[in-house]
């Protein structure tokens, strides 16, 4: 019996992280209401509070398996970690992190923490990806992990408004020789 709640509980959570990250992706953080999650994964929004205490909490949930889920593609995909790197862009949780940057870096916003946390942890996990004999000669691997981030999200945030206007191999294959130059 305590084995179904508990199987229950988790299953619960799942949906409430999953429908909290295609709304927060599609609507922004502060457009989205509890109801909506709850409406989405089909549970009481009782049940937020009750897994999350509150919404940041839920977005700090949010943040944790989109991080990890983008993490562990890196980690399963073989191959250039550049080529890892420019192919989130094409990853689910990229969207999310866009919309939310936008939130994020208003003054006042309730995100900024979670936000900053996230792209810290982002930096982190790409850093540690990327040999050091990958970067160009006299380059931090800080100084080089943030410019890569910072211009993988651009591509994104641009792919998104325009796709047809951003060919994402060609940014790539520029990348690419700008970091060999």
């Amino acid at each position: 019996m305590a084995t179904r709640r508990i199987q229950r509980t988790e299953e619960s959570r799942r949906l409430l992280v999953a429908a909290a990250a295609e709304l927060f992706a599609e609507k922004g953080y502060r457009q989205t209401s509890f109801v909506d999650i709850a409406d989405e994964a089909g549970i009481s929004r009782g049940s937020i509070p009750w897994h999350f205490g509150n919404k940041l909490g839920l977005l700090q949930a949010v943040l944790d398996d989109q991080l990890h889920a983008v993490l562990t593609a890196f980690d399963e995909q073989a191959g250039d970690p550049l080529d890892q790197v420019m192919d989130f862009v094409r990853l689910p949780a990229a969207r999310l992190f866009i919309t939310l940057l936008a939130e994020a870096v208003e003054d006042g916003s309730p995100i900024r923490e979670q936000y900053a946390r996230l792209h810290a942890a982002l930096r982190q996990g790409v850093q540690a990806r990327i040999p050091a004999e990958a970067l160009p000669a006299g380059t931090s691997a800080e100084a080089f992990t943030v410019l890569l981030v910072g211009a993988v999200i651009g591509v994104h945030a641009q792919w998104r408004v325009a796709p047809e206007a951003v060919d994402l191999d060609a940014v790539r294959s520029l990348l690419e020789r700008m970091i060999d130059a």
